[in-house]
């Protein structure tokens, strides 16, 4: 949820045999003798060269400027990012970071952030180096205006008389519709009632988020047929810009029959969708349970991969252990890596009172990048504002050293398959295809891991370099290799 108003709100085990590497034609042999490759895995190798899922690396340009994203295009290009997730885009006031999530129109882009002209130049100057522009959209509630106006008419009669003022202007970055009249009224919105138990689908998913001390909340749209051609109209027109996927916010706080009225597969096609549904847990858990697992069965979209989340900060949290990353899906604690994204910090939880408790210690918040973006599974997603929570720690994180080159492992490594080998409760070890291995330790001392090689698919006598600069050399000369991981550090060895 991305408003001031909600303030409140079986393992693998490591000795198995190799998976099928899904890798580009043609499949990437290990450097020893084949007849230690089975043959049966070698025809299922070559066969899955067919095609491999693409899950490149999103880039969060939380609350930039758009003419700002279009400016740093060609060193987002170089930086190995594929798609960028940038600002909601349509009419908005106010500086506050979380104005651009209280939507006054649809009709048009107009907000601090640029215009429709912006956002389109945007959008081409990123297509031009190949990178997918993803829209952050808001379709369950408009701007809460309790203090300006009684009515519920948006975008209201000073926004219109501020577009009467300058017809040509607005004329020239209208997406669609009049903007001469209002586009919604009273009879678009649900009552004026309050959510008051967050444990309550019905009351979550029809009643007003509201920030308490008597705030009258965000206006609550309905699922009547025309806020849902408004909204199709508007997703299409964003389409029409380029935008190649769409994250719904506050996907938790919407029916989902009133998803499925907006989101058709005509709008779906070609476009990545994934939506907002917080939860504290996976499989067991009742947000989860409630909320969580019933869009993902009457969906066909992705969603943020909160049981994972909830996974790592366990997992790196006093007590926890690593061996719980080894194959969370397994047991309900991950999605199903086709239709997750992944993280390790989002927007909300710095930004957001109510959940800032779930920020990672900083170095556990690298170790986890380097999880999350070496393994195999989810599409990862890397935040980086401009400091509007005040840390100061997620200013220009998109170009960070350490995280730059991790996309660049993900890069290499990307539709290999993994396998972990070895785990216990300060580490994890895993490889991706031949072609790379994750090493990770959180606790403060060193760890020695020896790994039985006889039935891995990695290269023997052949240099893997950590891409993390560490000059750490993997090179496997024996049956037997002994891992050393530092004390609270990552590899990422590279061949």
């Amino acid at each position: 949820m991305s408003t001031a108003a909600n303030g409140a709100l079986r393992p693998l085990h490591p000795t198995l045999a190799p998976a099928v590497s899904i890798a580009p034609c043609a499949p990437d042999l290990p450097r020893r003798p084949l007849q230690r490759w089975a043959a049966a895995t070698l025809l299922l190798v070559l066969l899955a060269c067919v095609g491999a899922a693409r899950a490149d690396v999103i880039l969060h340009a939380f609350n930039w400027p758009y003419a700002t994203v279009e400016a740093r295009a060609a060193q987002i290009q170089s930086a190995g990012y594929r798609a960028v997730l940038v600002a909601p885009a349509y009419r908005s006031e106010g500086s506050q970071w979380w104005a651009r999530y209280q939507p006054q129109d649809y009709r048009l882009i107009d907000n601090p952030l640029g215009d429709t002209d912006d956002f389109a130049s945007m959008v081409s100057a990123l297509q031009a180096r190949g990178i997918r522009v993803y829209a952050d959209v808001i379709l369950n509630h408009m701007a809460n205006e309790s203090a300006q106006r009684s009515d519920l008419n948006y975008p209201g009669s000073r926004v219109l008389g501020i577009y009467a003022s300058n017809p040509t202007r607005y004329g020239e970055i209208r997406l669609f519709g009049n903007l001469s009249a209002n586009f919604l009224g009273a009879s678009d919105f649900g009552p004026a009632t309050c959510i008051g138990n967050y444990n309550d689908v019905w009351q979550v998913q029809n009643w007003r988020l509201c920030g308490g001390s008597g705030d009258a909340g965000l206006p609550d749209l309905v699922a009547n047929s025309w806020v849902i051609g408004q909204q199709r109209a508007y997703l299409s027109a964003l389409k029409a810009l380029g935008v190649k996927g769409f994250r719904i916010d506050a996907a938790k706080h919407m029916p989902v029959s009133h998803l499925n009225a907006v989101l058709t597969a005509d709008l779906k096609s070609g476009m990545h969708v994934f939506g907002e549904i917080i939860t504290s847990g996976g499989a067991g858990n009742g947000e989860y349970d409630g909320f969580l697992a019933p869009y993902l069965a009457n969906t066909d979209h992705g969603a943020y991969d909160f049981p994972l989340f909830n996974q790592v900060r366990t997992a790196f949290g006093y007590g926890g252990s690593l061996s719980q990353l080894v194959d969370p899906g397994a047991y309900g604690q991950a999605l199903p890596g086709a239709r997750a994204v992944t993280f390790t910090v989002t927007h909300d939880i710095p930004n957001n009172g109510g959940f800032r408790y779930l920020i990672l210690d900083p170095t556990d918040e690298k170790l986890a990048y380097a999880y999350v973006i070496g393994r195999n599974g989810g599409t990862p997603l890397l935040y980086s504002d401009n400091n509007e929570s005040g840390d100061n720690r997620w200013v220009n994180a998109w170009q960070r050293t350490d995280l730059a080159q991790m996309v660049g492992f993900h890069n290499a490594v990307q539709g290999d398959d993994m396998q972990v080998l070895s785990h216990g409760a300060c580490h994890l070890i895993f490889r991706r295809g031949s072609r790379g291995i994750v090493g990770i330790n959180k606790c403060g001392s060193t760890v020695s891991a020896s790994v039985n090689m006889n039935n891995s698919v990695l290269w023997w006598y052949s240099n893997y370099t950590d891409v993390l600069g560490s000059g750490s050399v993997v090179n496997i000369s024996s049956s037997t290799y002994t891992f050393q991981l530092p004390a609270r550090t990552a590899r990422m060895w590279k061949r």
